[in-house]
């Protein structure tokens, strides 16, 4: 007859404990309050959201009602702070800055919804300077009123002021790109003793942000008897409004551009020199 411990109670006693440690253990659910050497992916048009306790989200990353896929942060009074993705130009993922308005909430900042190398907002002055011959008499000669030159920012220029000529004469504006000449946009006609107001929109054309770009007005005398004067009232750069207003991108860009391609374009098309198979001297 085999011999049975003296601790076999015990033995029992010790199995069941275990066992109902090891069940309880296998119906509890893990912690999901950390991620440790791993990933989370959301796709297939999922969102992934941060709520505070009063239902405001701050966070939101994944596919956007628009169908672009972006990211938002927010307050946690509820107003929007910072989004990528744009409900404007689908293509352009814009980043944005709010405002902390809740009635109206305004953009900040943002790059540009349809030049992608330009700032958006916020605007940004122009300076235009006055020469010495802003207000001149007794001449015929062109002669500059007003320049400005700076780092190109946003995409478009600004520019209003008038004119008037005592006995008549002519205004024009001229625009310069880096590498560039001088781009007449208009000459036009300063009837006697009339102020002439002019609004000039100009895309920067041939420029990339930060480019020195210049702006040049120009006016004269149709008398040498007369007096001519132009008064410069703003001048500022701000975003595009539509495709229209985008800058011409500048040629030298656009050839770095297609210089890669043309290149692989040279080599796909370039047939590789026949090598025989032996044994060369090093000198061949």
């Amino acid at each position: 007859m085999a011999a049975v411990p003296q601790d076999i109670l015990d033995r029992i006693r010790s199995l069941e404990r275990q066992v109902r440690e090891l069940t309880g253990r296998s119906q509890m659910r893990p912690a999901l309050d950390k991620i440790l050497h791993g990933d989370i992916t959301i796709g297939e048009g999922g969102q992934l959201f941060a709520e505070t306790p009063g239902g405001q989200r701050t966070f939101i990353v994944g596919q956007t009602p628009q169908g672009d896929w972006g990211v938002g942060i927010g307050r946690e009074n509820g107003t929007a702070a910072l989004t990528v993705g744009d409900d404007v130009n689908d293509e352009a993922q814009m980043i944005r800055i709010w405002n902390r308005d809740r009635e109206s909430q305004n953009v900040i900042v943002m790059d540009d919804a349809y030049s992608d190398r330009f700032l958006g907002r916020p605007w940004i002055p122009f300076p235009m300077y006055p020469t010495a011959n802003s207000a001149m008499e007794n001449t015929t000669s062109w002669q500059y009123a007003w320049i400005g030159r700076m780092p190109a920012q946003n995409a478009v220029a600004v520019l209003n002021f008038s004119s008037i000529a005592s006995a008549g004469g002519q205004a024009r504006i001229t625009y310069v790109a880096p590498g560039n000449s001088e781009r007449l946009l208009e000459t036009w006609t300063l009837p006697a003793n009339t102020w002439v107001n002019k609004t000039f929109t100009v895309p920067l054309d041939d420029a990339e942000w930060g480019d020195a770009v210049l702006f040049q007005i120009e006016h004269r005398n149709s008398a040498t008897t007369g007096a001519v004067e132009t008064r410069m009232f703003n001048a500022y750069t701000r975003n595009t409004f539509n495709t229209g207003e985008a800058p011409d991108i500048p040629a030298r860009t656009a050839a770095a551009a297609a210089a890669p391609a043309a290149v692989e374009e040279d080599l796909a098309t370039t047939p590789e020199s026949p090598v025989e198979p032996g044994l060369r001297r090093v000198d061949e």
